[in-house]
Formats: C-alpha cells, structure tokens, sequence
C-alpha cells in the first residue's frame, strides 16, 4: 500500500488498547439527546434567561414589589391577601429576597441542563412555579376579568409546570406518538392540550377584551420603553386593531379552539394545527412585546415561546420512527 499501513496490524493496532482508548470509549458510549431531552435543555434555558432578567437592577429596587403587588388588584381577596402580603415582605427585603430569587432559578436552569439532577430540578420548577404564579402573578389575573392572551394569561410561569411534568423522564415510556405523551400517557396529554387551549379562547372572549378598544389599548400599552423597532411593530399592530375589539376577539377564540382540538386529528392534519399553534404563539409575543424584556423590567420571555416549545412536544413522529423507540 502507498501509505505504507499493513491492513491486519494497523487494524489492530487501530481497535487495541492505547492511550486514548478511554476517550474512545466515552465517545462511542456518548449518544446524542433524544427529543424529550432536547425540549428539557431548552426549557433549562428559559429558566437560565428568567435568572439573568430578575438579576437586572430594576428587580433590586422597591418597584419591583409595588410591580408585584398590582396583580393583586381585582381578585377574590383569599387569592389577593397572600399576593399582597408576599409583596411587603419583598419591600422590606427586596435586595436579599431578589438576589434568592433569581438563584433559585439559576440553580432550576442548571439542574435541568445536568442530567444527574434533571427530576430533582424538574420537581423543584413545578413547586417553583405554582408559588410565583400565585404569589407573583395573582394566578395570571385570570380571576379578574382582565385576562387576556394578548396579555400573557394565563400567566408564562404555570406553563413551565405544564412543560416540567410533560417532559418528566420516565423510568418506563407509554406508548404515544409525541414526546408529551411518553410520561402522562397520550390521551392525558391530549386533556391537557385542549384543557390550555380551550382556556385561551375562553379568555380572549373576555369583556375587557372584547371592548373595542381593549385589545388595541393592551398592545399599545407594550410598546413603553421599548427599542423603536419593536414599540413601532406594537404601535401599528394596536392601530390595525383599533375597535375591533369583539371581531378580533372572536377570530382569535376561534383560532384557539381549532388548536385545541388539533391533537384529535389525524396526524397530517395535526401537524398543520401545530404549526398555526407555533404561528399564534408568534404572534402573542409579538403583541406582548417579547415579554418587555428590554425594558429591563421583564422577568420572562412570556408565554408564547412556552406555547411554541409546548407545540413541538406535541410534534406527532413518523409511524416508522414511533415503531423503532417502542422497540428499542
């Protein structure tokens, strides 16, 4: 041979023991993420972004517990007195209980993100979650009447619970044909779809949505201490509105009930509904100002990227990739 290799030597030598056969062997070991792995990394990163927001300077002055207090306002005082207690003690507090805060979802996005520690994190975000929601959000504002999908209801931090029990890793898979369906079972995950969804449309239709202002007054109301590219987006989006609020209402209701029920189809027609549900959340975070994070007052991204990332969890596979992981 030209290059001067004997084939059975070198082979053997190749294959044999040396001084990076550990490393091949790690990296023979080494699989890639499947896709419930991926979402879980991605949903690690979220909570790596909502750590950097609530380090911002804002969130270590009193405003941010008078921010947290108006979500108080308009519901059922049993929901409204913790909401309102929990943002005196962050007054009084707000540097030390801030700085708590925005570790603890650190600590939430590197533990998912670490494979060892994935379900200690993913049970920790869903604890996390429900206490901000409540505590922090005034469960989305959905009790008040104000609610609105445009405004980010049902609030982004109840759909990262959502998201940490869909993509729980399971000691035994169920058969199901997207990744959402292989911990809670395809038909619960289904429930749990046109349950979200369902509740969307019910929340568009809301009076202070249907006004014929409402819809353009909460977008425009975005567009403070945006960069003008996007204030600018908000600004024409609220004008294209301007009363219509009851036709827009209702063309996004309907919109969100073909979402919801989507998941029953086929799964041609499935994917088609999964896209315009990726579509819509695009849309909503457009109308939510990309969750003001450059406002340097957001403390998420808000809800429609969790909806687009929830969208792909419902993903349906190929019939013959579905096969090969129920058989592996």
């Amino acid at each position: 041979m030209s290059d001067g290799m004997v084939p059975g030597r070198d082979a053997a030598w190749l294959s044999g023991p040396g001084p990076h056969a550990a490393a091949d062997g790690a990296y023979r070991s080494w699989a890639a993420p499947d896709p419930r792995r991926r979402l879980q990394l991605v949903l690690g990163g979220f909570w790596l972004l909502d750590a950097v927001l609530q380090y911002q300077s804002f969130m270590f002055t009193r405003a941010f517990a008078w921010m947290l207090a108006e979500s108080a306002q308009g519901n059922p005082a049993v929901i409204a007195g913790p909401v309102t207690w929990s943002a005196r003690l962050i007054d009084h507090h707000v540097v030390v209980l801030n700085a708590i805060f925005a570790t603890i979802q650190l600590l939430l996005g590197l533990g998912i993100a670490w494979r060892p520690t994935v379900k200690i994190a993913l049970g920790a975000s869903v604890a996390w979650a429900l206490a901000v929601w409540w505590l922090g959000e005034g469960l989305g504002l959905v009790l008040t009447g104000d609610a609105s999908p445009v405004n980010g209801a049902p609030g982004a931090v109840i759909l990262y619970a959502l998201l940490a029990v869909l993509l729980w890793p399971a000691r035994q898979d169920r058969p199901s044909a997207f990744v959402a369906g292989r911990t809670v079972g395809a038909a619960a995950a289904r429930l749990l779809w046109l349950v979200l969804w369902a509740s969307l449309a019910y929340l568009a239709l809301q009076p202070a949505a249907r006004a014929p202002q409402g819809l353009s007054s909460t977008i425009s109301g975005m567009a403070d201490g945006e960069p003008q590219w996007l204030a600018s987006t908000d600004s024409y989006l609220a004008g294209l509105l301007s009363h219509r609020g009851l036709a827009a209402s209702a063309v996004l209701a309907a919109v969100l009930l073909v979402i919801a029920v989507g998941v029953y189809l086929p799964p041609r027609a499935a994917r088609a509904t999964l896209i315009l549900a990726v579509v819509v959340a695009a849309a909503l975070w457009t109308a939510e100002a990309l969750g003001e994070m450059f406002t340097g007052t957001g403390t998420d991204p808000n809800t429609g990227p969790l909806l687009a990332l929830l969208a792909v969890a419902y993903w349906p596979a190929r019939a013959t990739a579905a096969r090969h992981r129920q058989g592996a």
